[in-house]
């Protein structure tokens, strides 16, 4: 009996386009090696930040990528791609930016931190910050990171310790890193100094949302775990919705 083929994924890549941003320039370059490699096959469709504000923006994907780029046009529509992923349990994976704001979405819609903001959108705002300028800018910047025994972060890269590369200016404020803990978001990945790089969603099909960027990992003929991970999700996303599809 022979075996179907792996469907095809659809796969929302959230942010917008530039040639500038080195990470973009490498997503067709992943998509590749996924296929070549793994034989993971994944229509991937770039949707602008003001798009993904608009209803059912991304809910029709198999998985949702927020893509480093920040400041987006739109920091409406970044969130609501990240609520859709997590509500819907479709796979997501945020970084960089995405990782920024997956962590403010989680605090307005989840913990009920409503004022919760991001320095970068709105430096000069009221309410909880969220999302501050680093101490030390980490672009350009590699970097350790240890991982939580038992979790995806830990599972996918089948080790303790990974060295990753970094491109950003911004990152959580650790007094309310309790408060989404709280809620049920985990912090399953830090620095060498222990900040929080890492963040996963327990129960949720794929939620994965790192501060590195593990698209920028070797020159992108390997993908690194993190997406190879968030690929065989979306595929396994797709092969569901499919049988659900199929009329009996």
């Amino acid at each position: 009996m022979t075996t179907a083929p792996a469907p095809a994924a659809r796969l929302a890549l959230v942010g917008d386009r530039s040639p500038s941003v080195r990470s973009h320039q490498r997503v067709p370059v992943l998509l590749d090696a996924l296929r070549e490699r793994h034989g993971l096959l994944a229509d991937a469709y770039w949707i602008p930040t003001e798009e993904a504000a608009l209803p059912g923006a991304v809910s029709a994907f198999d998985a949702v990528w927020l893509l480093p780029g920040s400041p987006y046009r739109s920091e409406a529509g970044a969130l609501a791609a990240v609520r859709t992923a997590r509500e819907d349990g479709i796979p997501f994976l945020g970084t960089c930016g995405g990782f920024q704001h997956a962590l403010l979405e989680f605090a307005r819609t989840v913990c009920g931190l409503s004022d919760a903001r991001h320095a970068e959108n709105n430096p000069d705002g009221d309410g909880d910050l969220l999302i501050a300028p680093l101490a030390c800018s980490l672009v350009g910047h590699e970097g350790t990171l240890n991982t939580t025994p038992g979790t995806l972060a830990e599972r996918l890269l089948g080790s303790r310790e990974t060295h990753e590369r970094f491109h950003c200016d911004y990152g959580p404020v650790t007094a309310l890193i309790p408060q989404l803990h709280e809620h049920g978001l985990r912090f399953t990945g830090h620095d060498t100094e222990g900040q929080p790089r890492i963040a996963e969603l327990p129960g949720h099909p794929f939620y994965l949302a790192t501060l590195f960027q593990p698209e920028l990992a070797g020159d992108g003929t390997v993908p690194h775990p993190y997406i190879r991970g968030l690929a065989e999700a979306a595929v396994s996303h797709a092969t569901s919705r499919l049988g659900k599809e199929t009329p009996v």
